[in-house]
Order: C-alpha cells, then sequence, then structure tokens
C-alpha cells in the first residue's frame, strides 16, 4: 500500500493512500458544530491551536470498497499506552488499513497519564473532546466508530470519551460501534503502575533519579488512590470503577494475559464479568503466556484475526440494527 505523508507544522500528521481525496488543505472550512459556537474548524493543521499530536490514515479507495462494498468504511481510533512510540502504534494500525479502515491514532503525553490522573486532574477530558472532534474536521462523523485501547494509558482517556459520548449531545451523531481494549484495565495496582512507569522513563535517566521519581509516586498513588480513594472517588472516580459503573452500550472484547505483569488478569476477567451482570456485551481473550501489550508480537496472526474478527461482526451488528429499524419504519 501506497502511503503518502503529509506533514503539518503544528503536530498534525495526515496518511493517505486515496486517490482523488482532496488533501485537508483543499477542503473548505466548515462552519463550528453546533454546542461548539465560535470554534473554528480545520483546514489542513487539524486542532491547529491545540497542540493534538495525532496520526490519521486514509485507505486506497479500492481497498475500501473490496471490504465495505459500497457502504462507509470505519473509523478506527487507536489509543496507545503510556509512552508508546507511534511508530509501535502504527503496527496495530495497519492491520485495520489493510482491512480498508480509516484509522486515528494518538498517545497521551506521560505527564498527564502518570501526574495528573494520579493528582485527580482531569486533563485527558480536554484532549477526548479534542480527539472527537478531529473525526468532524476530516468529514468521517458519519462513518462507523471502532475503538483500539491500550494499557491504563489508552483507558484513561477511552474513559472520557466514553463520558463525552454519554453525556455531550454534540457528540450524538456518533455510532460506536465496537471496542477492542488491550492489556487493560486495572484497578489500584500501585506495583503494576511502578513497572509501567519504570520501564517508560527509559534507560537514559540516571539511576537516582529514577528512584526518587519512582518513590514519589508510589507515595502519591498510594495515599490518593487507595488510602484516600473512598473519600477522593466521590469527586474522581478511577477509570476502573467509571467505565465499570456506567458501561457503554456498543460490544468489548478484552485481550489479556495471565503472564501480564503490570495489568492483573484477575483484574480483567472481573471487570468483564462485572459488565455482563449490568447487560454490557463484552467478552475476554486470555493469551497466557504473552508480556504487557505483547499479545501481537508474540501471537501476530492470531492477535489480527481477532482485531478483523470482532471489528466485521460489529459492522454486522450495526447492519443488523439499521435493517430491523427500516423494516419498523416501513410497516408503520
Amino acid at each position: 500500500m501506497d502511503i503518502k505523508e503529509i506533514s503539518h507544522t503544528r503536530c498534525v500528521h495526515v496518511e493517505s493512500c486515496r486517490p482523488g481525496r482532496p488533501s485537508a488543505s483543499a477542503r473548505p472550512r466548515r462552519a463550528p458544530r453546533p454546542g461548539a459556537p465560535g470554534r473554528p474548524w480545520s483546514t489542513g493543521t487539524g486542532m491547529a491551536d491545540d497542540g493534538l499530536d495525532y496520526n490519521l490514515v486514509f485507505p486506497d479507495a479500492s481497498t475500501s470498497e473490496r471490504h465495505w462494498q459500497g457502504t462507509k468504511e470505519p473509523v478506527v481510533i487507536l489509543l496507545g499506552w503510556a509512552g508508546c512510540k507511534d511508530k509501535h502504534l502504527s503496527k496495530y494500525s495497519s492491520i485495520y488499513n489493510e482491512q480498508g479502515c480509516v484509522t486515528l491514532r494518538y498517545t497521551a503525553p506521560l505527564k498527564t497519564v502518570f501526574i495528573s490522573e494520579s493528582f485527580g486532574y482531569k486533563e485527558l477530558s480536554n484532549t477526548a473532546l479534542k480527539l472527537l472532534e478531529v473525526l468532524y474536521d476530516y468529514e468521517v462523523e458519519n462513518s462507523p466508530v471502532f475503538f483500539h485501547v491500550f494499557s491504563n494509558g489508552g483507558f484513561m482517556l477511552y474513559r472520557y470519551i466514553i463520558e463525552l459520548l454519554h453525556n455531550d449531545k454534540q457528540f450524538s451523531s456518533l455510532c460506536v460501534i465496537g471496542a477492542l481494549v488491550d492489556s487493560a484495565p486495572g484497578s489500584g495496582n500501585v506495583r503494576g503502575a511502578l513497572r509501567a512507569l519504570g520501564a517508560t522513563l527509559g534507560p537514559k535517566i540516571t539511576p537516582c533519579l529514577r528512584y526518587v521519581l519512582l518513590a514519589l509516586f508510589a507515595v502519591t498513588v498510594f495515599l490518593l488512590r487507595v488510602v484516600l480513594y473512598p473519600l477522593t472517588k466521590y469527586f474522581h472516580k478511577n477509570h476502573y470503577d467509571a467505565v465499570r459503573d456506567r458501561p457503554p452500550v456498543w460490544p468489548h472484547l478484552y485481550l489479556y494475559s495471565r503472564a501480564d505483569q503490570v495489568i492483573r488478569h484477575r483484574d480483567v476477567e472481573l471487570f468483564v464479568d462485572a459488565l455482563k451482570q449490568k447487560g454490557a456485551r463484552a467478552d475476554g481473550f486470555d493469551f497466557v503466556s504473552s508480556p504487557h501489550v505483547g499479545h501481537f508480537r508474540d501471537f501476530p496472526e492470531q492477535y489480527a484475526l481477532k482485531c478483523r474478527s470482532f471489528l466485521v461482526a460489529c459492522v454486522k451488528d450495526l447492519e443488523g440494527a439499521e435493517a430491523k429499524r427500516r423494516q419498523r419504519v416501513q410497516s408503520q
């Protein structure tokens, strides 16, 4: 697949392999969406003034037609794990690009995941808003939307996206068909959080500074998210409880492993069971031996097959629901 990447100066990268599709700069400026008064639409720099660093890929037209046969191709939003590099996330997006999907990749900054969320600052809520607005900026808001979420870093952002889709009328037109969650969510696991932070700090940081940062982080998380959580949850629930207590209606597939040293497999299994008890559609699959966010690396064919099969099943569910709705309208 021949992908042409257009890099913009304000932290946005648009890759297009669709012949004849106008570039973002060639499209007319759109009026502000109802509910977002005065907010101009981007015409080539995405969210120009917001500094949101994302990558958007449009598939080749023939690939989309072959897989989706005249229907709107899905938009897959991939939310990376803390410290994830885009070159790694792009390997996952290629699973969907080869399936003829539009993909949007984004990874939240480390400080937002490990500091802002730990102290109860809802900085990711604003990020979630900006990310959903990208769909309108590039005029794909009428396509089915599918999420692929990685680790707690991606799940924290996904939590706020769910809340916006629940509560914000300006996004009521979006049609979310499903979500696949890789190595998440985890709850109250300070040891796992320390392992995740230690891995993302990398080898360049000095050992002394590493120990200081890890110690400060451990004390903060333990106090705010364990000791004081019975009180702090009333004004800022953690991502695990927030989604479990009010799950979305679209189906979920949770991919995890009992060999994961960051996210306990029992956390994921209990979460899936809790969602099922609330009537939500959720399933899980245990890769058994692969490490944290390492399922695709260890089992590439099986992982890609699960992603594609679940996406296709979600699209078929949507088509079935639309067919029933048309039948009801015709019978009235």
